[in-house]
């Protein structure tokens, strides 16, 4: 029996989660883990050995101007917001969590908006 698209997303999202959780074990660097609906992309800085949120970012917010959207233009500003709110929170590098998604598109460029805001992924 084959397997489902669902069941490999939450194959694929384990695999890399639980490469991520072993590295940040050890040298504490939070985690910077990604959401892609079918409507919107958010962002989570997180810190597992507190198991805190540090800084969050997501296209529903209305300050960023792309409420309901789910595109490359969206995901690039949510990229630069959380790129800037890492920055006040003290945190310059983190890993980058991609979940079970593909590194290309919207989660491509998500990530390479937060690297030229500043952020060390």
């Amino acid at each position: 029996m084959a397997n489902s698209k669902r069941t490999l997303f939450l194959k694929r999202r384990l695999r890399v989660r639980n490469k991520l959780k072993k590295v940040t074990a050890n040298v504490g660097r939070p985690r910077l883990s990604v959401h892609r609906s079918n409507k919107n992309i958010s962002v989570q800085l997180i810190d597992d050995t507190n198991g805190v949120t540090i800084a969050s970012a997501s296209s529903q917010e209305k300050a960023l101007g792309v409420v309901g959207k789910n595109n490359i233009e969206a995901a690039s500003k949510v990229g630069a917001a959380i790129a800037e709110r890492a920055k006040k929170a003290g945190v310059e590098v983190a890993y980058f969590d991609r979940g079970g998604f593909l590194f290309h598109g919207k989660v491509k460029a998500l990530a390479d908006a937060a690297r030229e805001g500043g952020l060390k992924l």
